[in-house]
């Protein structure tokens, strides 16, 4: 089924849905209440991206509502439960566990409200959208790291020496995670071929800086022959963990991270400056455009119109010496 018709499948649903599973709600309150359910609600990306949502919501005279589901399927499918008890007008979400998927959709589409998925799709088994979906266009965002990464290398005569290692954090089990990976994998290897495929790494963690800096350290500390490790990921919070295990393996000196988000970055650099960091770029992507956009797709679908499956942000890589032009407020 293409994108227009599910949309057209969802649309209609969501409006028969409304007419005939949410007239108490309205005869109550005609009021706008939006959930927004974040899977990590105390990380940086979700609490800008729930603010600029919160933003939009209320510019359309609506309230907000932010839940934290703290990375927990139970706290998860409690606060859709909540959403549902409190009438909601729609619901924007990041999932937690994409497994989750088709029971969050059905409490929703029970209830008649629509919902939108913001970062990580909801998703079936083979991994078909089951709804509207905003977030950043992943593989080309991960190709631009790839690139950048590996003109760093060309430009630091770093290319076939036996001592040089590329580490890519992953994160396999999130679908909108794997993309970023294998962009940033497939750029570098493309534009540097003579890279030695033994000397890249793989860590796989699961988003917090925590895992992170404990799933590179296992990499680092598995393989002394490195000395200078080119690192980046599919987050911005496994990027800096990296960072941390560098300079806890006291080879950060001679490392170059690159960031995914540029939200932790630019702390690096407000805080350390260009050289009190080994993090050297980050591809910024606007949280505030993932989150104004969900709202404005939610907002379509609440009026029954037609929207596409997907809604995809792009990025631009920003060093020390660009970051301050080209996130403006953003790198406060």
């Amino acid at each position: 089924m293409n994108k227009k018709v599910m949309s057209a499948v969802l649309a209609a649903a969501t409006v028969a849905g409304l007419a005939a599973g949410c007239m108490t709600a309205s005869a109550e309150d005609d009021k706008l209440v939006v959930y927004g359910i974040y899977k990590a609600g105390d990380q940086t990306w979700f609490i800008d991206e729930g603010a600029a949502a919160q933003e939009a919501v209320e510019a359309a005279g609506g309230e907000f509502i932010y839940v934290d589901a703290k990375m927990n399927p139970e706290e998860y499918l409690k606060a859709i439960d909540n959403a549902v008890a409190n009438h909601a007008s729609g619901i924007v979400t990041c999932i937690p566990d994409q497994t989750l998927s088709q029971a969050a959709i059905d409490k929703a589409e029970e209830a008649g409200i629509p919902i939108v998925a913001a970062d990580d799709a909801l998703q079936d088994d083979d991994g078909n959208k089951l709804a509207p979906w905003v977030g950043i266009n992943a593989y080309v965002i991960g190709e631009a790291n790839g690139e950048w990464l590996a003109n760093y290398a060309k430009d630091n005569d770093l290319i076939g020496k036996e001592d040089v290692g590329l580490l890519i954090m992953t994160m396999d089990t999130v679908s909108s995670c794997v993309p970023r990976a294998e962009g940033e994998y497939d750029k570098f290897t493309e534009l540097c071929p003579d890279f030695s495929e033994d000397n890249i790494f793989k860590a796989d963690y699961d988003g917090t800086t925590d895992k992170g800096n404990t799933a590179a350290a296992a990499v680092i500390t598995a393989n002394p022959q490195i000395k200078t490790w080119l690192v980046t990921g599919a987050n911005e919070e496994g990027t800096i963990g990296a960072c941390r295990a560098l300079e806890t393996a006291g080879l950060d000196a001679d490392a170059c991270v690159v960031g995914l988000g540029a939200y932790m970055a630019k702390d690096e650099w407000n805080d350390k400056g260009a050289d009190g960091t080994c993090m050297k770029a980050a591809a910024y992507f606007s949280s505030d455009s993932v989150g104004k956009g969900s709202i404005d797709v939610l907002l379509k679908l609440i009026d029954g119109e037609d929207v596409e499956m997907e809604t995809a942000v792009d990025a631009v890589v920003v060093t020390p010496e660009t970051y301050k032009d080209e996130m403006g407020k953003a790198a406060e």
